[in-house]
């Protein structure tokens, strides 16, 4: 027992001095890239990573750096687990970009609900980009789900006057589909947009960058055009 307390005792000592190396380390590499890089003077976390010596700097929310234990070197890059084949980096974007699905403004989205529309994902579109309408076509190979369908008109005025059209259509769902799968243009409509407006606030807000963009009700977000079968894992894993 008394062996036991001993080692026990030895390991929180370890830890202690790790921590506090830490928090040394955290306020060197602050104060010297905050000396040397205007921009960085507004580091939002400083924490080590698993490769001896170097730290991960988190600044504007989401943007990942990292810095060697002084703040002497700045690394812009991705961090690569070869043994376990994981990308550190962009593991941690997604965690720090996961949002809460339920908290989602699906008032600003309409909705397409396909066989019993169990399955939930939400989706952040341009109509004029290509690859949401190559998306679009082979999403119809998805069935029991809904869609929460966001207007995010990002690319153009010609984007933002046809999200119009298909908000103000008396069937936005229809008018969606007549467009991005049937090349059929929406016919012009006037109403209050004020939805798209929240819609591209809110993707300013999380980072939105670029269309499609999915999130799965797990807080899942997926950038880009992925096939429909990979839609139907992030659906299974979302249960």
């Amino acid at each position: 027992m008394k062996h036991t307390f001993k080692t026990l005792a030895t390991a929180a000592a370890a830890l202690l001095v790790v921590s506090t190396a830490s928090l040394a380390n955290e306020a060197v590499i602050r104060k010297n890239l905050g000396d040397r890089i205007s921009q960085l003077q507004k580091i939002d976390e400083v924490k080590p990573t698993p490769l001896p010596g170097i730290f991960e700097i988190r600044v504007n929310g989401t943007e990942i750096l990292y810095s060697d234990a002084e703040g002497n070197f700045l690394i812009q890059g991705s961090l690569i687990d070869t043994k376990n084949k994981r990308n550190l980096t962009e593991e941690r974007v997604e965690k720090l970009t996961a949002i809460d699905f339920d908290l989602l403004p699906v008032k600003d989205a309409f909705t397409i609900v396909r066989g019993n529309g169990k399955r939930k994902v939400a989706v952040f579109e341009d109509p004029n980009c290509g690859y949401c309408k190559r998306f679009e076509r082979d999403l119809q190979n998805v069935n029991n789900v809904t869609v929460y369908m966001f207007l995010y008109p990002i690319l153009s005025q010609d984007s933002t006057d046809k999200s119009r059209n298909i908000w103000c259509a008396k069937d936005k769902a229809k008018a969606w589909a007549d467009y991005m799968i049937r090349d059929q243009s929406p016919a012009a409509a006037q109403c209050d947009t004020a939805a798209i407006t929240r819609n591209l606030e809110f993707g300013r807000k999380h980072k939105i960058t670029g269309t499609p963009t999915l999130f799965f009700a797990d807080g899942n977000r997926v950038p880009g055009a992925i096939p429909s079968a990979q839609v139907e894992k992030f659906l299974a894993e979302a249960k």
